[in-house]
């Protein structure tokens, strides 16, 4: 089996490229990226079928942006990883402050000390 997923289409085998859902309650058509795992419900098009898609009449079809590049991370992304480790890295209290069964504590994660010692 290939482990590239091909076009839903029927007897067209070209490489997918987008996937398409659909919202029967808001009558829409959502045509965005390939989704990153096969849905049962979903359908994978390629290039092609994407791009000739049309919709039953009184449907709306939403066009999502699917960029094909490689994604990078923004600015955002790394200031955010930047501050999430410098908040991990931050001491929460003062060596011998709380019960001293549970050892060193850092934001949510715990360092329990053994029984033994």
């Amino acid at each position: 089996m290939s482990p590239v997923r091909r076009c839903s289409r029927t007897a067209c085998g070209r490489p997918a490229v987008a996937t398409l859902t659909y919202v029967y309650a808001d009558s829409t058509a959502v045509l965005g990226p390939l989704a990153t795992y096969a849905e049962p419900h979903c359908y994978d098009l390629c290039a092609e079928h994407s791009e000739r898609l049309t919709a039953p009449r009184g449907w709306e079809v939403v066009r999502l942006n699917s960029d094909t590049g490689p994604i990078r991370p923004s600015g955002d992304d790394l200031e955010a990883l930047a501050n999430a480790v410098r908040e991990a890295a931050r001491p929460v209290g003062a060596p011998g402050e709380g019960d001293p069964a549970e050892g060193a504590r850092r934001a949510h994660l715990r360092v329990l000390r053994s029984p033994d010692s």
